[in-house]
């Protein structure tokens, strides 16, 4: 698993967290709710590495 990939699991798993103990996301719907928190967490990471790093070959 790469740095991107590690780095938005945990921020993802993090904040599925947050999301359950204000109880806006249930742990009966985690499995439902848990990938599109962890897309859109390792999109806005790429997209900062593709800002900071300049365009790619």
């Amino acid at each position: 698993m790469d740095k991107d990939r590690k780095e938005a699991l945990q921020v993802a798993k993090e904040l599925t967290a947050k999301f359950i103990e204000t109880r806006t996301v249930s742990p009966g719907n985690f499995a439902e709710i848990f990938p599109a928190v962890y897309r859109v967490v390792y999109e806005a990471i790429r997209n900062s590495a593709d800002e900071t790093d300049g365009p790619r070959a």
